[in-house]
């Protein structure tokens, strides 16, 4: 089965039991440092997912790794490890996040814009795009790309807003060439 589907089955029950327990806020913080823990120490994942490594070590590793964060967690970094998808803390955490995301009526944008943003300049952009995409707010992440030249490139999931010079340079060739 598909690593995202299997991953937004088990992000869809840990949301449903974040809701129950009321810890929506507190399990989205604790998976973004599972998955930057992940991302940052590849070697953590291979050495979960090795085959000669018993599986007591691994939960021992897991349980000594994350020993801060709640036990809903632990338990379901354990099962994980149980049923041998450790492979997918990843994917669970984009689709808890998302998840979480949809029921606050928030989204999230990736700004790309010629140098950093004030934090003025970032309010103003997630008022005007959170109304655009029909959200009650935008969690904004800045990314200075110098290629954008000036104006900005706002990307929202799937949707992107470019209002960039590079854009419109881009733009204005594709239409002269025709």
């Amino acid at each position: 089965m598909n690593k995202q589907v299997v991953a937004k089955r088990y992000a869809s029950a840990l949301f449903e039991i974040a809701k129950e327990q009321q810890l929506l806020d507190q399990l989205e913080q604790e998976l973004r440092v599972v998955k930057q823990v992940f991302a940052q120490n590849e070697a953590l994942l291979s050495v979960l997912n090795h085959p000669k490594i018993a599986l007591t070590k691994k939960k021992a590793l897991v349980q000594e790794a994350f020993a801060n964060i709640s036990t809903v967690l632990q338990h379901t970094l354990m099962l994980l490890l149980d049923r041998h998808r450790i492979d997918i803390v990843n994917e669970l955490a984009d689709a808890f996040i998302a998840l979480a995301n949809e029921a606050r009526g928030v989204a999230e944008a990736i700004v790309y814009s010629a140098r950093p943003l004030t934090e003025d300049e970032t309010n103003a952009l997630a008022d005007v795009f959170a109304k655009k995409v029909g959200v009650d707010a935008l969690r904004v992440t800045n990314v200075v790309d110098k290629d954008v030249i000036g104006g900005v490139k706002v990307r929202i999931g799937n949707r992107i807003f470019d209002g960039s010079v590079s854009g419109k340079l881009a733009r204005l060739q594709r239409q002269l060439t025709r």
